[in-house]
C-alpha cells in the first residue's frame, strides 16, 4: 500500500506454482545471477535458500551486489547441525546423510532435499564469517529465529550456536 513492488524469486515455476505465488510478481532466476542492476534493491530478502545452492557464497555476493546502499539484507538459513538441519531426513542426518536418505525412503518419505544435490551443509561460523569479511556489508542483527529475544546469546558460543539454532537470522545494511 506504500508503494513498494515486492518481487519473488524461485528458479522453478513449479515452486513458485506450488506456493500459490503470483505469476506477475514471479521471477525465475538462479539466485546466484540475478537479473538486475548493481544496487537496484532497496531490501533483498533470502528466506532458507541458501543452504540449497551448491555455492552459498556466490549467492550472498550475488544478494549483496543488488541491494542499495543503506538497503537491507535479509537472510535466514536452517544450518546443517541444527536438529532440523537433514530437513525431511532430519533429525537422523545426524548419523551420515545417505544413510539418513535410505532410512527416509524405507519408510516411504519422499527426500527432495537431497543432501549434494538440493540441500548443502552450512554452519553458522562460514556464514558469518562471510558477512563479516564482505565490507559492503554492516551486521545489524544475528540472532537464532523462531526463538524468543532471550535466546540470542546462544549466536556468540561457537559450538553451541551450530547445535542450538536451528534457523538462523542475520540482518545487515549495505554500505
Amino acid at each position: 500500500n506504500a508503494g513498494a513492488v515486492a518481487l519473488t524469486v524461485d528458479i522453478s515455476f513449479d515452486e513458485l506454482r506450488l506456493h500459490g505465488r503470483d505469476a506477475g510478481r514471479a521471477v525465475i532466476a538462479e539466485g546466484r545471477r540475478l537479473p538486475w542492476e548493481d544496487e537496484s534493491m532497496d531490501v533483498v530478502h533470502c528466506s532458507n535458500v541458501i543452504e540449497h545452492v551448491s555455492d552459498a557464497r556466490q549467492l550472498l555476493d550475488e544478494l549483496v551486489r543488488v541491494c542499495r546502499p543503506g538497503g537491507v539484507v535479509y537472510l535466514s538459513f536452517t544450518n546443517w547441525f541444527s536438529p532440523w538441519g537433514g530437513h525431511e531426513i532430519s533429525p537422523w542426518h545426524y548419523l551420515g546423510a545417505e544413510r539418513a536418505v535410505r532410512r527416509a525412503e524405507r519408510r516411504g518419505i519422499v527426500v527432495k532435499n537431497r543432501p549434494g544435490v538440493g540441500l548443502f551443509r552450512l554452519d553458522i561460523s562460514s556464514v558469518l564469517g562471510w558477512v563479516a569479511d564482505d565490507d559492503r556489508l554492516v551486521t545489524r542483527s544475528v540472532a537464532p529465529r523462531y526463538y524468543p529475544g532471550w535466546t540470542r546469546p546462544l549466536v556468540k558460543v561457537p559450538l553451541v550456536r551450530e547445535v542450538a539454532t536451528w534457523n538462523l537470522e542475520i540482518i545487515a545494511t549495505r554500505r
